[in-house]
């Protein structure tokens, strides 16, 4: 960027300056801001020009004071010049000490982001959950390789992070991780906790995302239906190890528990709700929102089915319960073992009790957002949005209404009378 830049050797009087020679200073001026120091010499009045900034005397001494200021010019634009070349950022200070040969304290990105991850990690278990701690191991990692791939760079000074950065970055991610939409946006939210982090230490003056706009794309979310719940739960399994799975699975379309809230899911946590009847009442790893959820029946059967292993004895934990991913790999093979043509991941069974468990039977948005643990009403009706089956049920309603009460159409038109 191009800076207004000049430099001005003057001369100082002190407020009780009376006579003899005065000090010489000089003065930086930067897009209108300034600073002054001192040049460590001094001229008398009569042998100073204002206009040129240097001694008129003809003798030596004017002359090797004159070599002098000459050469404090050149180090000064000499600092001014290296400022731009490395494209650091120039003001009046920056170029001072430069040229007083002082380091200058400035902050990188990838210092404040491995300090950000330093703290997060400590706190896991308290404010933050290893999945959280995970995604930013993951976003530091992307920003480094994005840094390497287009600056050749290990590190960069937060001054020089702008918007053609955070473009640039939402480019790399798209283009070279292959990212899709709603994972490169994520990304890029979690570089900008850092960025927001800067702005507040007030280590960055413009916000780099001020002009970005990118959105998160409705994802189309998949359930599964009644039939294809009980082929899962009558199939008999070629492995104790994919039965297990199964019923993990199945206890989860069941009560809409998410993988991390099953996997930690204690004796404990199971108690006797205002009905008198066992409730599940945990607070959501996720979110730490409390959530009561009513067993049902057949989640029920699949607790008593628990209750005898060791593993319920030695842990307290009703399931043993795989890793996430290798419970999504045997999910798949029981899949396709049931012939079921959907991609079925373990948080199918959430959206599947939020659907065709709870609303297709009636239950209200607000009770199933309750269970859920949603925050925010508005996240459980991105679930009534794949309800087409609900649609046509509340359409067969009104059907059934409408044909109590026919309507009568006059014969000359279509237009409907009472």
């Amino acid at each position: 960027m191009k800076t207004n830049f000049s430099l001005l050797f003057y001369l100082k009087r002190q407020k009780n300056y009376q006579s003899g020679p005065v000090a010489i200073y000089m003065r930086i001026t930067v897009n209108g801001k300034r600073v002054e120091m001192t040049s460590g010499r001094s001229c008398e009045p009569s042998q100073w020009n204002t206009v040129n900034g240097r001694s008129s005397g003809k003798k030596e001494d004017s002359k090797s004071l004159n070599a002098y200021l000459d050469d404090l010019q050149f180090k000064i634009h000499e600092a001014h010049r290296q400022l731009t070349l490395h494209n650091e950022e120039v003001t009046a200070i920056s170029i001072r000490d430069r040229f007083l040969g002082k380091q200058g304290s400035y902050h990188t990105i990838i210092g404040v982001f491995k300090e950000h991850n330093r703290k997060l990690e400590i706190l896991i278990g308290s404010e933050y959950t290893k999945g959280t701690a995970e995604r930013y191991r993951t976003s530091l990692k992307h920003t480094i390789d994005f840094l390497q791939w287009k600056y050749s760079a290990a590190d960069m000074d937060l001054r020089k992070i702008n918007h053609e950065f955070i473009t640039e970055y939402d480019f790399y991610l798209r283009s070279v991780r292959k990212c899709n939409n709603n994972t490169a946006v994520k990304y890029l939210k979690n570089f900008g906790k850092i960025i927001r982090i800067c702005l507040a230490n007030e280590w960055m003056s413009i916000d780099p995302f001020l002009n970005y706009k990118s959105k998160v794309k409705p994802v189309e979310r998949i359930c599964l239906d009644e039939r294809e719940i009980a082929r899962i739960a009558s199939k008999e399994m070629v492995s104790e190890r994919l039965e297990q799975v199964r019923d993990i699975f199945l206890f989860s379309c069941y009560t809409g528990l998410s993988y991390i809230d099953v996997k930690q899911l204690r004796v404990t946590d199971i108690v006797l709700g205002v009905d008198g009847e066992e409730w599940i009442s945990i607070k959501r790893q996720k979110t730490n929102v409390p959530s009561q959820i009513p067993l049902l029946p057949n989640a029920l059967t699949l607790i008593d089915r628990y209750k005898k292993t060791e593993a319920w004895k030695i842990t307290g934990r009703i399931f043993p319960v795989l890793s996430n991913q290798k419970m999504n790999s045997y999910l798949k093979e029981i899949s396709d073992v049931c012939q079921i043509n959907k991609l079925i991941t373990f948080h199918i069974a959430r959206h599947t009790f939020a659907t065709t468990v709870t609303m297709l039977k009636g239950v209200p948005i607000e009770s199933v957002s309750k269970m859920l643990g949603h925050t925010n009403i508005r996240t459980t009706q991105h679930y009534a949005k794949i309800l087409d089956i609900k649609v046509g049920a509340d359409m067969a309603k009104l059907r059934a209404m409408a044909n109590h009460e026919p309507i009568k159409f006059s014969e000359k038109s279509n237009i409907q009378i009472k």
